[in-house]
């Protein structure tokens, strides 16, 4: 299932999949497989995504 929700907050924060992946500190790869869905984040990529970006709801993007 894509994460519509990650796509969204990125989009409205005007970033780049590549901007997002270098931002969080992981591969555009790895970025564009959450984004589509094909991956799930770590505890530890869900920690370093809030220090990055501290303004998103991380449990509304990633777990509902």
């Amino acid at each position: 299932m894509p994460r519509e929700k990650l796509k969204k907050y990125r989009l409205l924060i005007g970033k780049t999949q590549e901007q997002m992946a270098e931002i969080w500190g992981i591969t555009l790869s790895f970025y564009q497989k959450i984004e589509l869905g094909e991956k799930s984040p770590s505890i530890q990529n869900l920690k370093e995504f809030k220090k990055r970006f501290f303004n998103a709801d991380v449990e509304e993007i990633f777990l509902n």
